[in-house]
Formats: structure tokens, C-alpha cells, sequence
């Protein structure tokens, strides 16, 4: 009997509920007990298959259970290699990193140094916050409006939602949050490169200014992305720009890449689409096939740590490295960032011609498979450059319309409001077709029985 027979999803989720925390998050939204996976396909207890775009929020670039990244995990546990080996030095981890450093860009691959950190992307912001300090001797942070950084106390302070810091009683204190260029809600009101200019000469202006108020910065991080702010690329000539300013300025560039590196946005890394080559970047989620896997990797000038200044028993996790070994291969031998990109475009291009018929879309955005769709209330006057006010309600009808009709999304940005696909890289074109209508599907049936 298999174990999706002898499973009870109502009995599961309902001992979840009973005995697991009040933070717990995607569950909340998405009842659903995958007991097998493939590729795409997630396969429930209640026999039901769905559809995958939300893929271990991005970290499953290949999808679930990919033949490359099983044997790889396989071949670690036939030959008996020890699975937790702290930060010692072994054939896995060896070829990891030399894979990793084989995919930087040239300028910082030449002259890099790979600090492995606890397996998740929090704890890597955390250590390149840490090593820019030391190596600067100053503390502040610049970071922007709408940034996600992490849950841990550093990089939830350096992140812009104030609900959940809050609570936690989080202090930001030394943190200048700069507003993060877009065009659909542009902070500076005017759109376009006209926003740019701008927000680069508000950037330019704080930093020259003693009178600023602004604690010295020991480093500036950003997402070439921003995924949970909202799917809202950063613009290529304002990140060239910033990457400028912060070197006149004697301050490390770090690059946010947990959510957008490994293809994800169209190249290997986001940073590229703007040919800017970071200080420090941070990398997570995909670079370990799935498994939890995490690094920073920084020019050698900034390496002035002392031993054990940043540590963490779980930083020796061989099954993750050799399926992020496998998953970098494949992701690079079968161009798949390039696959990313012509996915992307087309999705988002039909996503933009369904505007028409379903008001309910405000706003088309991101790169590569990193979409997001900004869900609108459609009766609403518009603002000055035409966005309308966000819509957190529908949306989550629009989930819930997607999950009955077995497509597993999420939802992010400041209101909750912009439904985010993040699938696997190696998705088909016959899933995508099935994404874009089940997509649109859900919106117009949403729409049709929502009332603000």
C-alpha cells in the first residue's frame, strides 16, 4: 500500500493545526499533503494532482525529485561519504565549490573567496552583514523599501515589512532605507527613467550630505529582484548607478541572489542583466538542488575574519552539495537560464494581452520565471501614472480559485496583492500553457464573485 493509501489528509492537516506553531505560513493558504512529486506535479493524499509554481519557493530550479539531483544524493549515500562534516574539506564540497566559482561572474570568479554558512538564506545575510562591518569597522546599512531579507534579527531588520519586525521588537536602528525604483507605484511619483534618475540622485545626494543623519554604511545590499516586495526588477541603469555610488563611497555592494540566482530571472545570476559584478553576493535556495544548502561568496580584500567568526554546526551538509553540484551543472549544460528568459517573456506578454478582458491585472512584471501579476480593484479611480489600489482580497480568492483548480501559487508584495509564480526552470511548454490559462481562469472567476 503506498503512502499517499495509508495517508489522511484531513486527519493530517487537522493535527498540523493542533500542534504546530501560529507562524506556520503556507500551509495556512495551501491545505494541501503531497505525498509524491514530479518535475511539476505535485501528487496530494486526496488524490488530487497539482501544479507547482511556487517550487519550494524557487529553490527546486529543476523541480521536484529531478533524476540529476536523486542520483547525485543517491551516489553520496551508496559510497558511504560522511553526510555532516562541519567545514572540513572533502571531494563533494571541493567540486561544489569549484563548480560554483566556475558560474560568477569572471571578475568576481578570479578573485573569490566561499564562506559556507548555516543552510539558509537568512543566516548567509546575516554573515555578509558581519563580514562587510568587520572589514569596513563601521555598522550602518543601506536597504530599500519593499526588501526581503530573511527572518533572523539582522536581516529582518534590514527587510521593509513592518509587520512582522514589530512584533518581534526588532531594532532598525543604524538601517536607511532608500525607496526602491519601479515604475506601476513609483515612490517619486513620475515613472520611468525619469523615477531612475531620481532615485539615484536622492542615493547620491544622502551619501554626500555630513548632515545627513545617515549612520556611515558598512555595506549596501539589494535584490536584483524583489521578489516578496512585490515581483519588481530592479532597473538596470539605477543598479549600475548604485554599484558606482557604493564604491565611491568605500561601501560593499552585496547582491541578494537567495531568490534569483541560478537562472532564475533569464541569466545566471540577476545582477548580470545590469552587468554589475557585487562585492559580496548571497546565495541560497537553488544552488542546493533543493536541499538546504547556503554560501556567501566575496572579493578576497573583504577576507579579514578571524576563526570562527561566523559559524554553524550545519554547514557541512554533503547531500545538499552534491545535488547543487548536479543542479548548477545542469542548469549551465542545458542553458536553462536562457529557457527561463523565453518562457518568461512569453508568459508575461500573454499575461499583458489578457489585461484587457480582466481588468483585474494592474500590472505584468518581473524577469524570467519570477512573475508577478499585480491584482487590482478594477472600479477603482486611478492614481497620477494610472495603478490603481491594490486588491489583497482578490487575490486571495484568485489563490484559492488557482488551488481548486490544482495550481499551487502564493502571493506577495505590500498588500499581499501580487500573485507570484516562481516554477521549476525545466517546466514544459505544455505547462506553461496550462499555468497561463488556469492563471487566468482563476482571476476572471475570482473577479466575477469578488466585491470590495
Amino acid at each position: 500500500m503506498s503512502v499517499d493509501e495509508l495517508c489522511d489528509p484531513e486527519g493530517v492537516l487537522a493535527r498540523q493545526q493542533a500542534r504546530e506553531s501560529s507562524a506556520r505560513s503556507y500551509a495556512r493558504h495551501l491545505p494541501v499533503v503531497p505525498v509524491r512529486a514530479e518535475g511539476m506535479t505535485v501528487y496530494g493524499a486526496d488524490g488530487r494532482t497539482y501544479l507547482d509554481c511556487l517550487a519550494g519557493a524557487g529553490s527546486l530550479a529543476l523541480g521536484h525529485n529531478h533524476p540529476v539531483t536523486v542520483e547525485a544524493v543517491r551516489r553520496v549515500l551508496d559510497q558511504g561519504a560522511p553526510i555532516h562534516v562541519l567545514d572540513l574539506a572533502t571531494p563533494i564540497k571541493d567540486e561544489f565549490t569549484d563548480t560554483l566559482l566556475g558560474l560568477l561572474p569572471g571578475e568576481l570568479a578570479g578573485d573569490a573567496r566561499v564562506h559556507f554558512c548555516g543552510p539558509s538564506g537568512s543566516d548567509a545575510v546575516e554573515a555578509a552583514f558581519k563580514l562587510a562591518r568587520t572589514a569596513t569597522g563601521r555598522s550602518g546599512l543601506v536597504t530599500f523599501t519593499g526588501a526581503y531579507h530573511g527572518m533572523t534579527a539582522a536581516a529582518l531588520a534590514a527587510s521593509g515589512n513592518v509587520a512582522v519586525r514589530t512584533p518581534a521588537r526588532v531594532l532598525d536602528s543604524g538601517v536607511t532605507r532608500l525607496p526602491f525604483p519601479q515604475d506601476y507605484r513609483c515612490p517619486y511619483g513620475v515613472g520611468g527613467i525619469a523615477g531612475e534618475r531620481i532615485a539615484v540622485e536622492h542615493a547620491r545626494r544622502l551619501f554626500d550630505d555630513p548632515g545627513s543623519g545617515m549612520t556611515p554604511p558598512a555595506a549596501v545590499i539589494v535584490e536584483p529582484v524583489q521578489g516578496e516586495g512585490g515581483v519588481i526588477p530592479a532597473p538596470d541603469g539605477w543598479l549600475r548607478s548604485l554599484s558606482a555610488l557604493a564604491g565611491e563611497h568605500g561601501m560593499p555592494l552585496i547582491a541578494d541572489e537567495v531568490q534569483t540566482g541560478l537562472g532564475r530571472t533569464g541569466e545566471m545570476w540577476g545582477v548580470d542583466h545590469a552587468e554589475v559584478v557585487p562585492d559580496i553576493m548571497v546565495l541560497s535556495k537553488a544552488i542546493g538542488g533543493g536541499l538546504p544548502l547556503a554560501v556567501i561568496v566575496y572579493r578576497s580584500k573583504y577576507d579579514v575574519w578571524e576563526e570562527g567568526a561566523h559559524t554553524g554546526t550545519f554547514r557541512g551538509h554533503q547531500l545538499a552539495m552534491a545535488a547543487g553540484t548536479a543542479t548548477m551543472r545542469f542548469v549551465a549544460e542545458n542553458s536553462l537560464a536562457e529557457r527561463s528568459r523565453k518562457l518568461g517573456d512569453r508568459l508575461r506578454a500573454e499575461f499583458v494581452d489578457a489585461m484587457a478582458e480582466l481588468p483585474a491585472i494592474g500590472d505584468v512584471r518581473g524577469r524570467g520565471l519570477m512573475i508577478g501579476l499585480d491584482l487590482v480593484d478594477p472600479e477603482a479611480s486611478v492614481d497620477a501614472l494610472g495603478a490603481r489600489p491594490a486588491a489583497p482580497g482578490l487575490a486571495r480568492r484568485v489563490r484559492a480559485e488557482a488551488l481548486g483548480r490544482g495550481l499551487i501559487v502564493e502571493l506577495g508584495g505590500r498588500h499581499s496583492a501580487v500573485l507570484r509564480l516562481l516554477p521549476p526552470l525545466t517546466m514544459t511548454e505544455l505547462e506553461a500553457e496550462q499555468v497561463r490559462d488556469l492563471v487566468l481562469d482563476s482571476i476572471a472567476a475570482a473577479s466575477a464573485a469578488w466585491r470590495p
